[in-house]
């Protein structure tokens, strides 16, 4: 893709617990990432091509399966797999002069980092395939509305208004119990993949491996002496 990534760096954060949330930004102005170089993918042959794609659809499951917080932040152009890296985080902001869209069906191909997977469970079905089979682009404020993204905001004038966006919502959550968080995003995402039943089950035991925390009892405590909790993350 004609975005930069360190597999490596990804990876390493599933084993830091120091880490609370992860924004992804872009530093090129008016672009968060604007998908595959379509000059490279026409020079590849099909074994290429297919391992490249599983290339971008096993980094793309590395960001998802992050077990902290993830935030998007779409100040430009996300297109193709730059709108599945976004899909990928959990939470999304954007500016409103942002382009997004899986615009793969216009160039002969369809979604294949996640896209058509994430998509559908982001916006619902029926709107999922009306954006994948039209390959529209969609901007910030309409993004918000059918909930591709959470937020949406004027862009400001140094052309990074979704990524302080970003950090506001970042602030919001690096208060809460980090353990609490990461459980919370397990038993949600591990949830929807199965029925209501087995979802309860695995919030049961979600629920069970933040009880033994400190967290917990800073948190009960700080209620019963009517003050801010201290979270460790232990």
């Amino acid at each position: 893709m004609r975005c930069s990534f360190n597999m490596e760096l990804v990876s390493s954060l599933h084993h830091d617990t120091a880490v609370r949330v992860v924004v992804f930004r872009s530093l090129v102005q008016g672009v968060f990432c604007a998908g595959a170089d379509l000059k490279e993918r026409a020079e590849m042959n099909h074994s290429d091509s297919d391992l490249f794609v599983h290339g971008l659809r096993s980094l793309m499951t590395e960001i998802a399966l992050l077990p902290m917080p993830t935030v998007a932040a779409v100040d430009g152009f996300a297109l193709g797999g730059g709108l599945e890296l976004a899909l990928a985080c959990d939470l999304r902001t954007a500016a409103n002069s942002a382009q997004m869209g899986l615009i793969e069906t216009t160039r002969g191909l369809l979604p294949g980092a996640g896209g058509s997977q994430r998509l559908p469970r982001a916006v619902g079905f029926a709107l999922a395939k009306e954006l994948i089979f039209t390959g529209r682009r969609v901007d910030g404020q309409r993004a918000v509305d059918m909930g591709l993204v959470n937020r949406a905001t004027e862009q400001n004038s140094d052309g990074d208004a979704a990524y302080r966006e970003a950090l506001s919502l970042a602030r919001e959550i690096l208060p809460q119990a980090p353990i609490a968080v990461r459980m919370a995003k397990e038993a949600m995402n591990r949830g929807m993949e199965v029925d209501i039943t087995s979802g309860m089950a695995i919030e049961r035991m979600c629920y069970a491996r933040v009880i033994p925390t400190r967290d917990r009892q800073e948190g009960m405590a700080a209620f019963i002496e009517k003050r801010p909790p201290r979270y460790t993350g232990e």
